[in-house]
């Protein structure tokens, strides 16, 4: 059973490509499972587009998941088309995403954090001139927001969980036990954390998180699953044999995918 959970389209303003385009380089690349889950708009946003290379208007969102369950059944038989989004994490409006999500049949939700203090996790300067206390602080505060995440009962998937080593890849080498104690609250949710390869597309090289956050989590208990992060149709699937191997090796035995909220256990 090959799947992929993370997928975008032109709507969010920085992928190219239709939900079709990607649903066909789905079953291209041999996925009998896709998940499309474009950006959520800004909803505690006044405006109906916030930030307009980044996701979609509040005025696009009703349409897209109307497509996206259109697709569903069109494809059904050929390709599984589940319906997701990648929702960002304000713990101050988590309450009015919640209540957006809730009128819609979703299959799954990925909980992402994206601006940490205030700043994108991408952003290289804000890192200048931090001392290591600092950094260790920057480092803490963004798994603070993973964790809230994780508790606020509104995922079941967790977005990139090192995203922030993207343009800065000495994150990594930050000494800090929040890590850990984030892991162990994910373990304790029941949710799982994706592998997405699309950190390779970025400064650090290298998948989303690093095989050392991989270990600690098959040790919390934590579940996996696989999402591309897809931005371009052709990287759907992207590097899928090569995570299935690396998991294995760290010592997992099996991932999985979400339907309908519920959980699917797939062998490795």
């Amino acid at each position: 059973m090959k799947f992929d959970l993370h997928t975008h389209h032109e709507r969010c303003g920085h992928a190219i490509g239709t939900i079709r385009d990607y649903v066909e380089a789905g079953i291209r690349n041999g996925l009998q499972v896709i998940g499309i889950s474009d950006h959520s708009p800004y909803f505690a946003s006044k405006k109906d587009r916030e930030q307009p290379g980044i996701a979609m208007a509040k005025s696009e969102f009703a349409r897209y998941i109307e497509e996206v369950l259109k697709l569903k059944a069109e494809y059904a038989g050929r390709i599984d088309v589940l319906l997701g989004v990648e929702s960002d994490f304000f713990p101050e409006h988590a309450e009015v995403y919640r209540k957006m999500y809730d009128q819609y049949p979703f299959d799954y939700i990925i909980g992402s954090v994206h601006l940490s203090g205030g700043v994108s996790i991408f952003n290289k300067k804000r890192w200048n001139g931090l001392t290591d206390k600092q950094k260790v602080e920057q480092k803490e505060l963004y798994y603070s927001l993973i964790e809230q995440s994780a508790r606020s009962g509104m995922f079941q998937i967790l977005g990139h969980i090192d995203a922030m080593r993207g343009f800065y890849p000495a994150f990594s080498e930050i000494q800090t036990d929040a890590v850990d104690k984030t892991l162990q609250s994910i373990g304790e949710c029941g949710i799982a954390i994706e592998i997405n390869t699309s950190g390779k597309t970025k400064d650090c090289g290298g998948w989303y998180p690093i095989d050392a956050i991989l270990e600690r989590a098959l040790h919390y208990g934590v579940k996996v699953t696989f999402g591309s992060d897809a931005h371009k149709p052709e990287r759907v699937g992207d590097d899928w044999d090569e995570v299935a191997a690396r998991l294995k090796e760290i010592g997992f035995r099996e991932w999985v995918y979400y339907k309908e909220k519920q959980m699917v256990a797939v062998p490795l």
